[in-house]
C-alpha cells in the first residue's frame, strides 16, 4: 500500500484523474460577478467548489484516491478529520463500495459527525486530540488492513484536486491570477502543478488565518514550521505545513495573505451579500484576500475560489450579524477602496 504514497504528481496524472472524476461529478461553475468586479477594480470570477457534493473541493481528491485504492483490492480506508476531508473520504468510499472509518477526537462537532455518518462512514470518537486519534488510526490499519488517507501527503488526492484548475483554464483561458485558501495545502499544491505546466504566467495567491499560520510561516522561511492553531475556521485549522504539499507550492506563490478572525467572518458576510452563497470561513476567505490585494490585481481577470460551504451555525450567525452582510463593501466603515 505504501506505493500509493510514492505515486507521481504531474500534469499527466491530473489529466488522467480529471477524466475519471468527470464521470462521477459535474464541472463546478465559474461565474463572473459584475458588481464585485466594479467595486474591486478587476474582473472577478468565482469557482464554486462550495456547490460540489459534500460542499467542498476535497471530493475531487477523495474520488481519485478511491479509484486507485479499489483497483489495488485494498479492504477499506481510514482517516482522521473533523471536517471536509472526512466528508470527502466518507462519500467517495461509498461511491466505490469501500468501507470507511473516520476517527474524530472526543467532543468533536456532532453536526459534522452526523454528516460523515450520513455520507456512509463509520465515525469513531477516540482520543482527546488529533495525536491520540492518530494512534487509533494506526491500530485500525494494522488490524484490518485498511489504507490510511492523509489529508495532505497523498499524491492521488493532489492529482484529483488538480482537476479543478483544468476546468478553470477551459472555462476562462485568459485568467491572470487565482486566490486560494491554504490549510493542509492540497489545493494550492495542485494549482501549482497545473498552472506551471499549462499557463505559468498565472499568479497564485494564498490566504490563511493569522491564528493558524503554519503554512505562511513555512513559506516565508522556506522550511516547514509549526505554529499555534487557534482559528475557528476549520479549513485553516492546522498547526504545521506538510512535506508533500509544501514542496509543490513553496516557490510558486506570488504572495500570501493573512486574515484576522474578524476578517474571516467579514468574508462570510460579504460572500453572502454579493453572491448569495452560504460559505464557511476558509471558503469565503478569498474574497477578503482580494480586497487586500485589489491594487496589485487592478485590471486583471482573477479567479476567487469558494472552497467550502460547511459552516457551523455559530459562524453564520456571527457573520450575518455584521454590517457587511447587509451593506457590502461600499457602505462599510471597515474598508477604504480609494
Amino acid at each position: 500500500m505504501e506505493d500509493l504514497k510514492q505515486y507521481p504528481i504531474s500534469i499527466g496524472e491530473v489529466i488522467r484523474a480529471r477524466q475519471m472524476i468527470a464521470t462521477r461529478m459535474p464541472v463546478s461553475q465559474l461565474i463572473y460577478y459584475p458588481i464585485l468586479s466594479q467595486v474591486l477594480g478587476f474582473d472577478v470570477y468565482v469557482k464554486h467548489e462550495n456547490q460540489n457534493v459534500t460542499g467542498s473541493f476535497k471530493i475531487r481528491g477523495g474520488l481519485n484516491v478511491m479509484a486507485h485504492i479499489q483497483a489495488k483490492g485494498i479492504a477499506g480506508v481510514v482517516t482522521f478529520s473533523t471536517g471536509n476531508h472526512g466528508l470527502s473520504v466518507a462519500y467517495a468510499a461509498k461511491q466505490f463500495g469501500l468501507p470507511a472509518i473516520v476517527v474524530v477526537p472526543e467532543g468533536a462537532n456532532p453536526a459534522k459527525m452526523r454528516l460523515m455518518q450520513a455520507a456512509g462512514a463509520t465515525v469513531l470518537a477516540r482520543g482527546k486530540n488529533f495525536d491520540e486519534s492518530a494512534l487509533v488510526v494506526a491500530d485500525i490499519c494494522t488490524e484490518r488492513g485498511y489504507y490510511y488517507i492523509h489529508p495532505a501527503n497523498e499524491p492521488h488526492l493532489i492529482n484529483g484536486v488538480g482537476s479543478e484548475f483544468i476546468e478553470v483554464l477551459e472555462q476562462q483561458p485568459d485568467i491572470n491570477a487565482v486566490i486560494l485558501p491554504l490549510g493542509g495545502g492540497s489545493e494550492v499544491a495542485a494549482a501549482s502543478v497545473v498552472f506551471q505546466a499549462l499557463k505559468p504566467q498565472v499568479e497564485i495567491y494564498a490566504v490563511q488565518a493569522k491564528a493558524s499560520s503554519a503554512a505562511y510561516q513555512s513559506w516565508k522561511s522556506q522550511q516547514i514550521c509549526q505554529s499555534d492553531n487557534q482559528t475557528f475556521a476549520g479549513g485553516f485549522a492546522t498547526g504545521t505545513a506538510y512535506e508533500l504539499t509544501f514542496g509543490l507550492y513553496r516557490r510558486s506563490l506570488s504572495d500570501f495573505v493573512l486574515l484576522q478572525e474578524n476578517e474571516i467572518l467579514q468574508g462570510i458576510a460579504l460572500a453572502g451579500h454579493y453572491t448569495h452563497q452560504l460559505l464557511e470561513g476558509a471558503g469565503a476567505s478569498t474574497l477578503m484576500a482580494a480586497i487586500k490585494l485589489r491594487t496589485r490585481l487592478r485590471g486583471k481577470k482573477v479567479m476567487l475560489q469558494f472552497s467550502g460551504a460547511n459552516a457551523s451555525s455559530d459562524e453564520i450567525q456571527q457573520a450575518y450579524g455584521l454590517p457587511e452582510f447587509s451593506q457590502g463593501i461600499a457602505h462599510s466603515n471597515t474598508f477604504s477602496l480609494v
